[in-house]
């Protein structure tokens, strides 16, 4: 099986689990990754991600320009592209509405400011928050540009939230840890006695997630 066999695959697969974990809703969201140093797969506009098949998927080169595919790309592929040419150790992306981390997109709450799990560190690290642009317009790719070069894990403004990885299933990986998070946060929000970690104890799960690589 090739490799870009595998990222189509893995592609709806990733699609399948933000359908049933309602991290969309209808056709809502967006998948993307690498297939070489030139092209990129990406999904297509107006199907729901949990029910597409692989000659659904679009390649498309770094430029936006469409190489295969019969159906419509991504409107937010501006916001993809930007990503892969800033960051060349990117291969997949994935864009997503999960409540919880849409809730804290629409706040002035910073989710990294109070550190109250270790995954927050380990899974998470520093996340980004980009200004709110119209979405399928150059200003959601220009603000994710102000911070995508430190950050794996951006939350936009009144929109969602945008994990990286090194492939497909590591970028949705992310995006389960940063909702995960989210919903605690909230919860303790609600419950009141928070019991965060101090500066000693962030600073060793710094250390180790250095030290592992994470």
């Amino acid at each position: 099986m090739s490799l870009e066999s595998n990222i189509r695959k893995d592609i709806l697969e990733v699609g399948k689990r933000l359908n049933e974990r309602f991290f969309i809703a209808s056709n809502d969201g967006n998948i993307s990754a690498r297939v070489d140093k030139n092209s990129i797969l990406i999904t297509p506009t107006g199907i729901n991600k949990g029910y597409l098949k692989e000659e659904q998927l679009i390649k498309c080169d770094l430029e936006g320009n469409k190489l295969s595919g019969d159906l419509e790309v991504t409107s937010e592929i501006k916001m993809h592209l930007a990503v892969y040419k800033n960051r060349e150790d990117v291969n997949a992306i994935v864009h997503a509405h999960p409540p919880a981390s849409t809730a804290f997109a629409a706040t002035t709450l910073k989710l990294d400011e109070d550190v109250i799990l270790p995954e927050a560190i380990f899974s998470l690290g520093k996340i980004g928050y980009c200004s709110y642009g119209t979405p399928s317009t150059s200003e959601v790719s220009i603000s994710v540009e102000k911070e995508v070069m430190d950050s794996n894990v951006l939350l936009l403004s009144n929109h969602g939230a945008l994990t990286l990885g090194k492939d497909v299933l590591s970028a949705y990986y992310k995006m389960e840890n940063l909702e995960m998070v989210s919903r605690i946060t909230m919860y303790t929000k609600i419950l009141g006695n928070t019991k965060k970690l101090n500066e000693e104890q962030v600073d060793k799960l710094t250390k180790i997630k250095l030290e592992k690589g994470w």
